[in-house]
């Protein structure tokens, strides 16, 4: 194959994918690394080169695009990103420029998902959204007038770290009752051990040996009444945070993207009752729960891979 492709890179706590988009957004590559079993970032950069390399597709990349917690669009870097274990300033972008010796565009993993949803999924109508990533942690990318949002240090949209709960669980970031706590994945999976409950003695969860947010979501729907209670705990808090949020960018959908949106429309059902309870009454019944429609085909790399495709247009 001969033909000009962008990488797109997603940088994830827990996995970093990547893959090789054309520019109407068709997949060609993409493979999954676990970022925890790399000492440092140059590790990571070296073993997708590799991948790349071995599947002779270097020659054919113009562009990199990259998706990261914490990552800065204006520099290139992560900075102090809590649910990765390189800790302090990455120039990630200069990383793969340098080993790739190819342009390089790093933005927050949650906006490139933003991205990818407005020009690929479930926002091509939308000016006016915001994407909630359910992941490791909880991300957001915040779009207005069809244009994200990044702050005037690019930071803007860390909707993860709005305290919800007064002196609540402590989060990766160092502070406590972080949003990210309580709905993330690792959110959910820490609800399992912390809630109280008449049901929790005779839960399935209990005959499973490190339980994961995907068995929680699972056994409630086969019936489970303390894996139901932590759904809908969960479901309360994200839909009663998305209520206060709203009055910030009054945006026409909120787009939930990651493992736990993939539980489907129960979830956002729930989401979206919460929700309509807790608006301002200027708000109510305006506002959709959306689900990614890019599960399939992974939304922050296509939104990753569209940073190089604006930048050539």
């Amino acid at each position: 194959m001969n033909k000009n492709l962008a990488l797109g890179v997603d940088i994830g706590g827990t996995n970093s994918v990547f893959g090789l988009v054309d520019i109407q957004g068709n997949l060609y590559f993409e493979e999954s690394l676990k970022t925890s079993a790399f000492l440092t970032p140059e590790d990571l950069v070296d073993k997708i080169y590799e991948r790349i390399d071995a599947i002779g597709q270097l020659k054919n990349i113009i562009g990199i695009g990259i998706g990261a917690p914490n990552g800065n669009f204006f520099s290139g870097t992560i900075e102090f990103a809590p649910n990765l274990k390189w800790k302090g300033i990455i120039p990630l972008a200069r990383l793969f420029e340098y080993r790739f010796k190819s342009d390089a565009i790093l933005t927050n993993d949650a906006n490139a998902a933003a991205i990818g949803e407005m020009i690929y999924g479930a926002a091509k109508d939308l000016d006016d959204f915001v994407t909630i990533t359910l992941g490791t942690g909880l991300g957001s990318g915040v779009v207005v007038n069809g244009k994200l949002v990044y702050g005037h240090d690019g930071f803007a949209g860390e909707y993860g770290h709005i305290r919800v709960i007064n002196d609540g669980r402590p989060c990766g970031c160092g502070r406590k009752g972080c949003l990210e706590a309580y709905t993330s994945a690792t959110g959910v999976t820490r609800s399992i051990t912390e809630l109280e409950s008449i049901n929790k003695s005779t839960s399935e969860l209990k005959l499973i040996n490190n339980p994961s947010s995907n068995d929680v979501f699972r056994l409630a729907d086969e019936g489970d009444l303390f894996s139901k209670e932590i759904l809908d705990y969960t479901a309360k808090i994200l839909g009663s945070s998305l209520s206060d949020f709203t009055c910030f960018n009054s945006p026409k959908a909120y787009i939930l993207f990651g493992g736990i949106a993939q539980s489907g429309k129960p979830f956002a059902d729930k989401v979206k009752k919460y929700m309509e309870e807790s608006l301002l009454k200027i708000y109510k019944d305006k506002i959709e729960i959306r689900i990614s429609q890019l599960h399939d085909k992974n939304a922050a790399v296509l939104g990753a891979a569209s940073l190089v495709w604006n930048q050539h247009n």
